[in-house]
């Protein structure tokens, strides 16, 4: 068999390998959780390479193409295909129920993501089917049933709900009808207080105890009212469950919960453990109240795997696994956290 007459093929087998290589590159250095890289090889034809896909930005379409051109100088680029999600303007809804999923795709049959309270608002970015993909104001991506938004802008809020989550009844009264439930960190509307009772606007409107509100005017100022307030807050969801992606007193993850102790205080912080230890400030003992412990456990492709929150020095409240909720815990006294200690951060100091 001659090899020289198969050469062509071969040639184009190994071109399309070398460009499948740099694709996967690409997405790799990706993060889905706040970027967007889905772009497939759609065909090699008389010079010409053919992409299809979605991107977020055009500058990642700049970048492809100027990595495709220095590696394959001599292929033209199709990208007549590919499909940039992030425009100069886009719908803006917000959260309708009183809480709903994130996901990563398009289905219910997705581990959560995360979760978002009433009120939360949202860029629409793409959609599909009865789904909505959107983007928050931190960046944050994920897919969202479109029946439990709303259109435009939310509310205006003027407290947030501090229980783990409670009911509000049709009348200022224990024995009245449940209308909904409210969860941890929601924000609402109090339209009117009687004999310690508020009527709140959030998915319904109802009646819930006003000591379970935080009006948004009287949030903690200086460091020392938000490390009494956080030490307060923390207890009140000690004992809620473990739950992967969860955000609310349903059940809360690590991230979640650390990123619910700042909301309350008025202090927004990134998602996830990992973007939380980038976006805060390192930090030494002696470690004060509010500050972020940082573990890694070795396992996955992100360093970081989980975050408690400092109670003043190394007793730390944290949503893990290991105890299946929200719990108190020694790091120094633990030997799994004091073996995967990494490092800490605050977002208070």
């Amino acid at each position: 068999m001659d090899v020289r007459s198969n050469y062509p093929l071969l040639l184009g087998d190994c071109m399309r390998d070398s460009i499948q290589k740099l694709l996967d590159e690409f997405t790799s250095i990706n993060d889905p959780r706040v970027s967007v890289f889905d772009i497939q090889f759609k065909g090699l034809d008389n010079g010409t390479l053919s992409l299809s896909g979605k991107l977020l930005d055009q500058d990642q379409l700049a970048a492809l193409e100027g990595a495709l051109s220095n590696r394959f100088p001599s292929l033209s680029l199709d990208t007549a295909s590919v499909q940039i999600l992030n425009r100069e303007s886009h719908e803006r809804v917000h959260v309708a129920t009183n809480l709903t999923g994130l996901y990563e795709k398009p289905t219910f049959g997705m581990a959560l993501s995360s979760e978002l309270y009433f009120g939360t608002e949202l860029e629409v970015l793409d959609e599909q089917g009865k789904w909505v993909f959107t983007r928050q104001g931190d960046g944050y991506l994920g897919w969202v049933y479109r029946s439990y938004l709303g259109e435009g802008p939310a509310p205006q809020a003027t407290h947030l709900v501090l229980a783990p989550s409670l009911e509000a009844r049709s009348e200022p009264k224990e024995s009245s009808e449940v209308v909904t439930r409210l969860v941890s960190g929601t924000a609402v509307t109090v339209k009117e207080r009687l004999n310690g009772w508020s009527h709140i606007s959030a998915n319904k409107t109802g009646w819930i105890p006003s000591s379970t509100l935080r009006a948004v005017t009287e949030l903690p100022k200086t460091i020392e009212q938000q490390r009494a307030s956080l030490i307060e807050d923390s207890t009140r969801m000690i004992g809620v469950p473990y739950l992967w992606g969860g955000a609310s007193g349903n059940g809360i993850d690590c991230s979640g919960f650390a990123r619910l102790l700042h909301h309350w205080l008025g202090i927004e912080i990134p998602r996830d453990a990992d973007m939380q230890c980038s976006a805060a400030k390192p930090v030494e003992p002696p470690f004060e109240v509010g500050d972020l412990f940082f573990f890694s456990d070795g396992e996955g492709k992100r360093q970081i795997t989980h975050v408690g929150v400092s109670l003043g020095g190394w007793k730390m409240v944290h949503s893990s696994r290991g105890n299946n909720g929200v719990y108190i815990d020694d790091v120094q006294e633990r030997q799994s956290l004091k073996k995967n200690f990494v490092g800490a951060g605050s977002f208070l100091r």
